[in-house]
C-alpha cells in the first residue's frame, strides 16, 4: 500500500503512535571509536541512559499506562541485564538494534549477518526474547539486511524514512518481506539534543523540540498515518525531557481516536488489513 489513504487502524483509530526507545547505552560511542573505551567521561553519557534514563522512562510509561518498544543492541542487553528484566517485566516490547550499534556497510554482508545473529543470541540469552522487530543503528541499512530480516523471521523493520504509513517490503525475487514501520529524524530526539565535543552543535530547547513534534503529529493525524517517535534513554531520560515527553503524550491524547501501540501491534494490525 503506497498511496496516502488513511490507514484502517483498529477500533476506528485515526492514527497510530509508537513510543520507541533506542537503548544504546555506551554502544553509540564504542561503535564509532573503540578508543572511547578509555574515555569514561564520553561513555558516561550512555551509562546515564542505563543507570537513570531507563528506570525513569519505565516510571513515566507506568504512570501513563502505556506500552512502548525498546530497541536494544545485544551488547547493551548483556551488560544491563537488570534493566532488560525490568523492561520485559513491565510488558514492553523488546526489538533488535544490532549488536554494538554497528553502522551497516553493504560491502560486507557477512558482518551484517554476524551482528544480526549476535544480537539475536544476546536477547535470547538475557530475557528469552525472539524479537519481532528490528531497527538499524543510525538508520543505516541495506537491501541485504531486509532479506536477512525475512530469513530470520522478523515481522517488521523500522529503519526507513520513505513514508508516514506502514508498507510491505517485496524482496528482489518477489517474496513478501517484513512490514516497514517508517520513522524520520524530525521525530527523533538525537538531532536536537545529542551533543558531542568532537562535533559540537547547539542543544535545542525543549520548546523547540516539542513544537516540531506537535506539528508533525498534527499533520500525520490528519493524514491517518503512523507517528513513530524515536527517543534514546540517554537523551529523553534527562529530567526536563521526561517532562517534555509527558507533555507530548498529553497533547496527543487531546485528539480523539489516537491508538498508542507497540511496533509489533502496529505491524500486526496493518498486516491484518493488508489484504482486507
Amino acid at each position: 500500500m503506497n498511496d496516502m489513504s488513511p490507514i484502517e487502524w483498529p477500533n476506528g483509530a485515526r492514527c497510530a503512535v509508537m513510543l520507541t526507545f533506542d537503548f544504546d547505552a555506551e554502544t553509540l560511542w564504542l561503535s564509532r571509536n573503540p578508543d572511547n573505551a578509555r574515555r569514561p567521561g564520553v561513555l558516561s553519557q550512555g551509562i546515564y541512559g542505563a543507570k537513570t534514563g531507563v528506570p525513569k522512562i519505565l516510571e513515566l510509561m507506568r504512570e501513563e499506562s502505556l506500552k512502548g518498544t525498546f530497541f536494544v543492541p545485544g551488547w547493551t542487553a548483556e551488560k544491563y541485564r537488570d534493566r532488560m528484566d525490568a523492561i520485559a517485566a513491565a510488558g514492553h516490547e523488546i526489538g533488535h538494534h544490532g549488536y554494538l550499534h554497528e553502522w551497516i556497510d553493504p560491502d560486507f554482508p557477512d558482518k551484517e549477518r554476524e551482528a544480526l545473529e549476535k544480537g539475536l543470541e544476546a536477547l535470547k540469552t538475557t530475557v528469552g526474547v525472539k524479537p519481532r522487530g528490528y531497527r538499524s543503528p543510525a538508520g543505516e541499512t541495506s537491501q541485504n539486511m531486509i532479506g536477512l530480516l525475512h530469513e530470520y523471521g522478523f515481522e517488521y523493520d523500522s529503519s526507513l524514512m520513505d513514508q508516514v504509513s506502514p508498507y510491505r517490503h517485496i524482496l528482489e525475487d518477489g517474496t513478501r518481506g517484513p512490514v516497514e514501520l517508517p520513522w524520520h529524524w524530525s521525530m527523533d530526539d538525537a538531532p536536537f539534543a545529542l551533543f558531542a565535543i568532537q562535533s559540537p552543535r547547539p542543544i535545542h530547547t525543549n520548546d523547540h523540540i516539542l513544537n516540531v513534534w506537535k506539528q508533525e503529529f498534527t499533520e500525520i493525524y490528519r493524514w491517518g498515518g503512523l507517528v513513530n517517535v524515536v527517543t534514546h534513554p540517554q537523551i529523553i531520560g534527562r529530567p526536563s525531557r521526561l517532562a517534555m515527553l509527558r507533555e507530548f503524550i498529553a497533547f496527543m491524547r487531546r485528539f480523539p481516536d489516537v491508538w498508542f501501540a507497540t511496533g509489533a501491534e502496529v505491524a500486526s494490525a496493518w498486516a491484518a488489513k493488508e489484504n482486507g
